[in-house]
């Protein structure tokens, strides 16, 4: 059947009609993006600029820091711009637009997870033959999967998506496109695809899910040969790698792997994995971990040196 697009933008209906709620959300939104941005960019910053950070885990880490960027840019923006106006509207080609890169760097980040449970499962269960394993090449070799991986997922995502004919109402009862508010749209038969859908998104969660479970399960176990002192540091890494996880999964297993219809919970779900977790993903990593921490410390004060040194060549300080 040829594609009938007589809808050729589509009108969100947001979070919320109240204006006084929107222009909360608009404040808070605003300061929860710049926020993730900010977070984000100081967690690469510091990985790139500090030789102490030079391990595997820290360059999966900058890697998970520029995909939250990234993907959470998806998504916040709009959301804050459309907090402003009255219309929410987006153009057909904007809407798959948005929908293909939600889905390439949510995909992503899944496999990317995996791959840093892998580093973490190596690192703790065979520690003398981590170098070996998790050399540079192979972490390249690791998230450049994680990326295909996400190309594919989202490739089919937009393809069951794109073959719908959209013949009217526009209205998108969410803040940003995503597949099932788009197949209550669709002006055909959607149950089969659908199914596909919970197929691709849901049971690809529920695996990467069942999956980091598993290996962080093993990871456990084999901690109780450890010292304490060695089982505190792993359990600390760990813990933080798990919190990621249930929050990043759990919305994502909501969302997507029940029938193709949605509910008024589920943009307030959606929320979680679209703005909370990119921004608790800087705090839970450098908060929890010491290195990080005095990473940082030493940016800051070879941020200060330099700024005095400069204001010193300029005449800035002539007493000194």
């Amino acid at each position: 059947m040829a594609n009938t697009y007589n809808v050729t933008e589509f009108i969100f209906l947001g979070l919320s009609s109240n204006q006084e709620v929107q222009k909360v959300c608009f404040v808070a939104f605003l300061l929860l993006y710049t926020a993730i941005v900010l977070g984000n960019c100081l967690i690469l910053l510091v990985i790139v600029t500090s030789r102490s950070l030079a391990s595997p885990m820290y360059f999966l880490l900058g890697y998970l820091s520029f995909v939250e960027i990234c993907y959470s840019s998806r998504t916040a923006p709009k959301l804050i711009s459309d907090l402003l106006v009255e219309k929410k509207a987006i153009s057909l080609e904007g809407c798959m637009t948005q929908l293909f890169f939600i889905h390439f760097f949510g995909g992503t980040e899944s496999f990317l997870l995996i791959v840093m449970a892998y580093d973490r499962y190596v690192a703790i269960c065979k520690p003398l033959h981590y170098t070996a394993i998790m050399n540079r090449r192979a972490c390249a070799v690791l998230v450049g999967m994680a990326w295909v991986g996400g190309f594919v997922h989202a490739f089919a995502q937009i393809l069951l998506v794109f073959r719908l004919p959209f013949c009217g109402p526009n209205l998108i009862d969410h803040y940003f496109c995503d597949t099932l508010p788009l197949l209550r749209l669709a002006c055909s038969d959607t149950f089969l695809i659908g199914l596909l859908i919970v197929t691709n998104a849901g049971t690809l969660s529920l695996i990467c899910f069942m999956v980091l479970l598993v290996s962080y399960a093993v990871i456990l176990l084999h901690l109780r040969t450890r010292s304490s002192e060695g089982r505190c540091k792993a359990l600390s890494t760990c813990g933080s790698h798990i919190t990621v996880v249930m929050l990043f999964f759990g919305p994502c297993i909501f969302i997507y792997l029940r029938p193709s219809a949605t509910l008024s919970v589920d943009k307030v779900v959606a929320v979680f994995y679209t703005v909370i977790t990119p921004l608790l993903n800087p705090i839970i990593y450098s908060l929890r971990n010491a290195k990080v921490k005095k990473a940082m410390e030493r940016l800051w004060l070879r941020t200060v040196r330099l700024d005095e040194k400069q204001k010193r060549s300029l005449g800035i300080y002539p007493w000194v």
